[in-house]
């Protein structure tokens, strides 16, 4: 059996163990294997079902060559044109499954005569989606005519049942005269009678043109097998462990080094180079299960609440740090690094009133006696900073105090605390489903900061998502990655109600970040019931009792682990391909089969990584 089967035979085995669900898409990997397929295979997928190009019980293929089933909404008029420069394929479109990997017909649908952001066209599903199903949304937008707009418009692609009932869908920010590619999902629960798809949002005025959408189901297996090559490129690196025997006292060398040859060897691998983590709270490490799972399947850990202005100063002037403090030395009991979350909030309704009600000289006051009272404290002691928490969604601090505040947040911390990276956080950049959050405005944003001179040492993408897709997560963390800064997944969670529906969600997110070059780590915004943020997103029950997202969790974690047995070779060699981190091998030599144990690391490189292992 080759070494990724085993890895692969391990994690199943795990899952089993667990209690792993088996319904029909319980886990992406197992039905990958039962299904026969192999990384290494090259097969062509068949076209997935668009379900906005077929009728019926039959499905059979439209050739109509009119509207195909669009129709305006509100006051809008619809017309067929062509254009003979269609868009090009995106740059990820070799991570797409098969469908989305046509070439753009130029074909397309123009709304016209707008007199509302609400006007624009719909088109009913003629195969009703299926339930508990993600489904992908894709097609080109573009916009013409009409009152321009720095950035351009934002164009709304609602996914809507029969009972006029939103269950997903994407937002994309159109520039007029440019195409722009539609990334959106939803799932529905229940079996709807039929489901619409609504293209909308732009102001009056404004014509939207609507190329080649597409509505299929997401095709996971073909994702995974793309993943795994994928994962194994970007964390896994060939080793040579080369053993060279010293002679003692005299004795052969050629024995000695005859001794170590055919020896049994064990190489385990200890800790792995890409940690993930989650937030803890002052009630949740009062739970003996909370804290048993947490220290054995989490690598680093983030205050959920206690660390921010809002906590640590309630009321003005009566700052503690007591409750942070707590935490921080129960994680260092742990030896578990802690990241600062987080300095500042920009969003207004997160700030406390007593910050809210000061004017402009007292708000500079506080915001520079926040940075000197918490930073100072904490110097050396956090590898990370989330310093204003955000800033794509909120401008307290902005509006009030001018353009250059959030870089002077970032100057300041710098100069009282050098040591930490210092993050901008916010969430739905991954989503495409906020016009607000799109990866541009991210990149925009971090732009202008160090443009004012802001030290930002790294991308936090928050990660609360909800049906994700995984091309189009990787498709953000594209462009974030442009920035040439480290990525983060800063507060993972998912939620559904259906456990099976969870634990693959969960895989879709967790593959994507750990397959990315650009992610450097991953913190879980909370993994047990009654310690969460979000209701239908748990890892570990309220009775301790694993669910099947932990179970898929820890299969992961066992899957992106390497362990490798057999003999040294004739040279002297054992080779084995792992994941980046620490190991640590065991060696039986000698005629008395003396156990020989040494520790070494796995570095990123693309060369084989040569060890020399003195004994």
């Amino acid at each position: 059996m080759a070494f990724a089967e085993e890895e692969l035979a391990l994690a199943m085995k795990l899952r089993a163990d667990g209690g792993s669900s088996t319904e029909e898409e319980s886990s992406i990997a197992m039905k990958l294997t039962e299904d026969g397929g192999s990384e290494d295979e090259e097969e062509e997928p068949a076209l997935p079902v668009n379900l906005l190009e077929h009728r019926g019980g039959s499905c059979s293929e439209l050739a109509d060559g009119g509207l195909g089933g669009w129709a305006s909404t509100g006051s809008s008029t619809l017309s067929v044109h062509h254009d003979h420069a269609p868009p090009p394929l995106s740059a990820t479109a070799e991570d797409v499954p098969c469908a989305h990997r046509r070439k753009p017909s130029g074909r397309y649908v123009l709304a016209a005569h707008r007199a509302d952001e609400k006007d624009g066209l719909c088109r009913e599903m003629p195969c009703a989606p299926k339930p508990k199903v993600t489904y992908r949304v894709a097609g080109w937008v573009a916009l013409e005519g009409g009152p321009s707009a720095d950035g351009g418009h934002p164009v709304h692609v609602e996914v809507r049942t029969h009972d006029g009932a939103r269950v997903g869908g994407g937002v994309l920010v159109a520039e007029p005269g440019k195409w722009a590619e539609i990334k959106g999902a939803f799932r529905v629960d229940e079996h709807p009678r039929h489901a619409e798809v609504y293209v909308h949002g732009p102001p009056a005025g404004v014509d939207i043109k609507v190329m080649d959408m597409r509505v299929c189901a997401v095709d996971k297996i073909a994702r995974l097998r793309h993943l795994r090559k994928k994962t194994d490129k970007v964390r896994k690196r060939d080793v040579v462990l080369k053993f060279n025997p010293r002679s003692e006292d005299g004795a052969d060398a050629d024995a000695a080094a005859a001794a170590v040859k055919g020896a049994s060897i064990r190489v385990v691998q200890v800790e792995n180079s890409f940690p993930i983590g989650a937030c803890i709270s002052k009630s949740s490490i009062q739970n003996p299960a909370f804290v048993d799972f947490f220290t054995k399947h989490f690598d680093w850990a983030v205050l959920e609440n206690e660390l921010k202005w809002y906590y640590t100063e309630a009321v003005q002037g009566q700052v503690s740090y007591a409750d942070a403090d707590e935490l921080i030395a129960f994680c260092d009991r742990l030896k578990k690094p802690v990241r600062g979350h987080c300095i500042f909030w920009a969003v207004e309704n997160s700030v406390q009133p007593w910050v809210r009600a000061l004017n402009t000289d007292q708000l500079r006051a506080a915001v520079e006696s926040r940075i000197r009272g918490l930073v100072s404290r904490y110097s050396g002691r956090f590898p990370h900073y989330e310093v204003n928490n955000e800033m794509l969604h909120g401008a307290f601090f902005r509006q009030r105090l001018g353009d250059d505040i959030d870089a002077h947040m970032f100057r300041e911390t710098a100069a009282i605390d050098p040591a930490p990276a210092l993050f901008v956080n916010d969430y739905n950049v991954e989503s495409a489903n906020d016009p607000n959050a799109t990866p541009e405005k991210y990149v925009a944003l971090i732009t202008d900061l160090q443009r004012r001179g802001a030290a930002v040492g790294g991308i936090g993408v928050q990660g609360h998502v909800t049906y994700p897709v995984g091309d189009v997560i990787c498709d953000a963390l594209d462009k974030l990655a442009a920035t040439e800064l480290p990525v983060w997944i800063t507060e993972l969670d998912v939620s559904a109600a259906d456990e099976a529906v969870r634990a693959d969600d969960l895989e879709v997110v967790l593959r994507e970040a750990f397959a990315h070059p650009a992610v450097e780590g991953i913190m879980l915004w909370g993994f047990m019931q009654g310690h969460m943020w979000r209701s239908h997103g748990q890892l570990v029950n309220a009775d301790g009792t694993i669910s099947q997202a932990g179970n898929r969790f820890m299969g992961l974690r066992q899957e992106w682990t390497s362990h490798a047995r057999g003999k040294v070779d004739a040279n002297g060699h054992f080779k084995f391909r792992g994941f980046h981190g620490k190991y640590v091998v065991e060696l039986a030599a000698g005629a008395g089969g003396k156990q020989v144990r040494r520790a070494f690391d796995v570095h990123k490189g693309d060369e084989p990584l040569v060890v020399d292992m003195n004994l």
